[in-house]
């Protein structure tokens, strides 16, 4: 009986349907969200929209062929451009073009494949527990093992792999999952590939090696910034004993996909793609900037508080990145970075150590992969073992191969045939090096 009442509850009848943003978040019943504040204005403008769309289109050219072209003869255009925000129906594809990892998807066909389905990880469990805790209010990653949640472990799972020394720390779930929202599985994947390893700027995986060495670099950087910038509030933070790790170090972590308005994080994003992480640190002391007399008059527990619970207003990005982009600290943080540097050499000693036993790993792989092949029967099914060879001989050889690839002068606008034979000659040669 009772297990007859609770299923005639179950089917009662319809759930009441939720309310979403544009962005696919469940809006709160009573919430005044900016998309309902702005209705009549965002309706007024999307004949302008309209408009800025075709520029894209015709900036990037038909799946991107226009792109690299584009940029070598304008690339103020395509910097103001970035920074004004990219349209919403052409984010992913303009990601993935700015980040490098188009070229890296080309290159390495397959290889995603085969390190979701042949290959295992230590970091599984890990995955599997956090990936609930990713965007829970997103649509997309609500159900429990759903596509989303399935989509985001693949691309975890398979990073996890690809990079045993990184593996997986929680924070790169929402970076993951905000790239999931805009590209499939195998972009988003190449697109993480493209940050960590640094295709178009600095190599980002020391955010999450054992240690977190690039996270203190930042913090370090950006401690020594707001007490230049913001002295007034550099000292106040000082008296109460604040510093960035208290409140900054998910900004970095996650680049401000966490906790902030998703609407902020997209811009922040479009720029963090394009010109690199100093963005991180213009928005950060942008933030503060803007609250500085508050923040100035706040003990210890109000402080840490309010630095993790900005006002709403401040959040706008139409203010706060303009804001953001008038503090100029590429030269400085140049310099912040060699002192911090020549404090703490350990670090970088310590990732080159590493490299050196990435390399002998790959020879003695050779070694036990050979062996591994004569018992095979050439089947189309490789071991794990061979696949983590192939990928590894394939990251030993990215510099070569992208060289080769350049010279197609963008290699989107070359048809599949041409790719395929083109990448069948590389491996061929690097074979028979």
């Amino acid at each position: 009986m009772m297990e007859k009442k609770k299923i005639d509850e179950d089917d009662s009848g319809p759930s009441s349907p939720k309310l979403v943003d544009r962005f696919g978040f469940i809006k709160p019943e009573s919430s005044s969200s900016p998309d309902q504040l702005k209705r009549s204005k965002s309706t007024s403008g999307s004949e302008r929209e309209e408009r800025r769309v075709r520029k894209w289109r015709k900036m990037i050219g038909v799946g991107g062929s226009d792109w690299k072209h584009f940029v070598r003869r304008k690339p103020l255009v395509v910097k103001r451009r970035v920074r004004k925000g990219i349209p919403d129906c052409l984010r992913g594809l303009v990601w993935q073009l700015i980040s490098g990892s188009r070229d890296l998807l080309l290159m390495n066909p397959g290889v995603y494949e085969q390190l979701v389905i042949y290959e295992t990880s230590a970091s599984e469990l890990d995955i599997i527990r956090d990936i609930s805790r990713t965007f829970p209010s997103h649509v997309f990653f609500q159900q429990r093992h759903g596509p989303g949640q399935r989509s985001l472990y693949n691309v975890l799972k398979a990073y996890s792999v690809y990079d045993r020394d990184v593996g997986y720390v929680q924070g790169m779930g929402f970076i993951a999952g905000l790239l999931l929202l805009y590209m499939s599985e195998e972009d988003a994947f190449w697109l993480l590939v493209a940050l960590l390893k640094g295709a178009v700027h600095a190599p980002m995986e020391g955010l999450y090696l054992s240690g977190l060495p690039l996270v203190q670099q930042y913090l370090f950087q950006f401690d020594l910034l707001v007490k230049e910038y913001l002295p007034k509030l550099g000292d106040h933070f000082s008296q109460e004993l604040i510093n960035p790790s208290m409140y900054a170090s998910q900004w970095f972590i996650t680049v401000f996909s966490y906790s902030f308005p998703f609407h902020l994080a997209l811009r922040i994003w479009d720029v963090f793609l394009y010109e690199g992480v100093k963005v991180v640190f213009r928005v950060g002391l942008a933030l503060l900037k803007s609250c500085q007399d508050d923040l100035t008059k706040l003990p210890f527990e109000s402080l840490i508080h309010a630095l993790k619970n900005f006002p709403e207003e401040v959040m706008d990005p139409d203010t706060l990145l303009p804001l953001a982009y008038s503090i100029k600290i590429s030269k400085r943080l140049e310099e912040l970075k060699l002192e911090y540097e020549k404090v703490h050499g350990k670090e970088g000693q310590s990732i080159i150590t590493r490299g050196k036993q990435k390399q002998l790993l790959e020879r003695n792989g050779s070694s036990r992969h050979s062996k591994q092949a004569e018992k095979q029967k050439g089947g189309l099914i490789q071991s794990p073992e061979a696949v983590l060879l192939q990928k590894l001989s394939l990251r030993r050889h990215f510099s070569h191969r992208k060289a080769e690839y350049d010279k197609l002068d963008g290699s989107v606008t070359q048809s599949g045939q041409e790719l395929q034979r083109r990448d069948s000659q590389l491996m061929s040669r690097h074979a028979t090096s």
